[in-house]
């Protein structure tokens, strides 16, 4: 690849999971993972956990049980496109994009390409914003060629928004070394020229381009470090170093690592070293005024997409529970010691995902582009919850589960002659469920909560799409709190009159359920299929 625009296939289609293999055989990035150069990362070991999961959303946008939740067609060029580069045109579609990745994340523990949604539809309302700021359409023309170029090679995109920051206390023009965040080191009369580094890049080395964002509110004199473009993987002067994908390697003829070692997710860090980016491909630069605005919407649509993401990896918890409840002999609908935590991990799962389908169903047209957002209270306490409770949801799995999860001798004994024969009669527990099916349960809840691979979902549930302290920030900056005040003001007949120079008033919203608000005339409603993600 490049650093032109992608090229928009003559007839455009979508990709398979195998088409998707072969498109990354296509690019040369310089990618190191483990002390080790990569010389093609389809086809590295260490990375099929994580082209595994994206070649399903692929797949699955092609299979027929699945492909109307899975794709959108696009109204601006009727074309029928992936739903994870759809830009979101009701609620409906906001209520399809949580039911496609929960249900994608039930298969894969965490699907990634959602990243790509939310920044593209962040990008759309931040582009018009600037535009309606300006009196032209410059910024949302450009943004709408690349976007129409994506969708029609449908492209994985990375999202590189969190940059290294250097010392927390300063902004980023106060840094010592300036490449702690992206930034405008040069430009020319055909683009601009980009240095930094990106942290935590999802995904990073098996994208085709990476969309460089902001990761903060900038100020005037954080100008060069509010930019905005689309650079390939492969572009000169990219460098990636990555960590390995799940598990993989980890004896699979033996048992370990039963779901990590198929399905998992590699993180980079992303270099940029004086790559030149060419101005069809840059979104804003200099903007600084903005850069609140986009970072804004970001995290609104990423923390909805990440309730349904932690859902699906619910899904998986609740399931092994009940496996595990039936190898071990017991009935949760007559041990009250197991039912109880099943039905807590069950309403914590159910709570958290209800909170996104409430931010779906409460959605708002967004006043500049006229695309969809959902409804920030509810995306971001759905997002809390999910983050501080995942430390419950494990809890409860190996409250269900037993010691015997982390107890059990190593697969290498499954094969000892001396040894197998008898630790298949002495640890069978329910006779119905054989002894190689109760410890593969207890090994896949193991991999899923007890491992390396548990600590990871853990830690990417509480800080993936900000801290909980940015969630708790937000809720509170958009709860109508003034409203209930001046509910109570009122019931008390105090008499007062609505102020807006009183700080506890001043946070209001009108009604909720109008048509000016959550359910506009004509809208689209959620697609019709054969049961529902969070059901099946």
């Amino acid at each position: 690849m490049n650093s032109t625009p992608p090229a928009v296939p003559p007839t455009s289609r979508l990709m398979s999971g195998a088409d998707y293999r072969d498109s990354l055989r296509r690019c040369s990035p310089r990618v190191y993972v483990d002390g080790q150069s990569i010389a093609s990362v389809a086809d590295s070991p260490a990375l099929q956990p994580g082209i595994n999961a994206l070649a399903l959303t692929y797949d699955f946008a092609l299979d027929p049980a699945k492909s109307k939740l899975m794709t959108a067609v696009q109204t601006a060029t009727g074309r029928t496109v992936n739903r994870m580069l759809h830009i979101d045109e009701s609620a409906g579609d906001l209520l399809d994009k949580l039911e496609a990745v929960r249900l994608l994340c039930q298969e894969t523990g965490c699907a990634q390409r959602y990243l790509a949604h939310d920044a593209l539809n962040a990008i759309h309302q931040v582009c018009a914003r600037i535009d309606d700021a300006r009196g032209n359409s410059e910024h949302r023309a450009r943004f709408a060629a690349y976007l129409d170029a994506v969708q029609a090679g449908d492209l994985a995109l990375g999202i590189a928004m969190t940059d290294a920051r250097g010392d927390r206390s300063r902004r980023p023009h106060e840094q010592d070394n300036p490449d702690a965040y992206v930034h405008v080191s040069g430009r020319r009369a055909g683009g601009i020229v980009i240095s930094g580094c990106k942290a935590i890049v999802t995904g990073a080395p098996y994208m085709h381009e990476f969309l460089v964002m902001p990761g903060r509110n900038m100020g005037a004199a954080d100008a060069d470090f509010a930019v905005c473009c689309a650079v390939p993987v492969d572009a000169p002067g990219v460098t990636i170093v990555a960590r390995p994908a799940g598990r993989p390697g980890e004896k699979p003829e033996h048992g370990a690592a039963l779901f990590s070692r198929r399905y998992g997710q590699s993180t980079g860090v992303v270099v940029f070293d004086e790559v030149f980016v060419p101005w069809e491909r840059v979104f804003f630069a200099g903007e600084w005024e903005h850069s609140a605005s986009l970072t804004y919407d970001y995290a609104t649509h990423h923390r909805h997409s990440c309730i349904a993401a932690r859902a699906g990896f619910g899904d998986l918890l609740i399931g092994a529970g009940a496996l595990i409840c039936e190898a071990n002999g017991l009935d949760p609908q007559r041990k009250a010691s197991l039912r109880d935590p099943m039905v807590e991990l069950i309403s914590i799962i159910e709570g958290f995902y209800a909170c996104g389908v409430a931010a779906s169903v409460y959605a708002t047209r967004d006043e500049y582009s006229g695309s969809f957002m959902p409804d920030p209270v509810f995306a971001n306490i759905g997002k809390l919850l999910l983050a501080t409770q995942i430390y419950d949801m494990h809890r409860l799995a190996h409250e269900v589960s037993g010691g015997l999860i982390v107890a059990l001798p190593g697969p290498d004994e499954d094969h000892n002659p001396e040894t197998a024969a008898t630790l298949a009669e002495l640890l069978r527990a329910n006779p119905d469920v054989p002894y190689d099916k109760r410890i593969e349960v207890a090994r896949f809840i193991e991999d899923l909560t007890a491992s390396y691979q548990g600590g990871w979902y853990s830690v990417i549930s509480l800080h993936g799409g900000g801290s909980p302290a940015a969630m708790k920030q937000e809720i509170w900056r958009n709860y109508p709190v003034g409203n209930k005040v001046e509910l109570v003001e009122r019931l008390l007949e105090r008499g007062v009159l609505h102020d807006e120079s009183r700080p506890i008033t001043r946070n209001r919203q009108p009604g909720r359920c109008c048509d000016a608000g959550c359910s506009a005339p004509g809208q689209a409603i959620m697609v019709p299929v054969p049961g529902k993600a969070g059901r099946s």
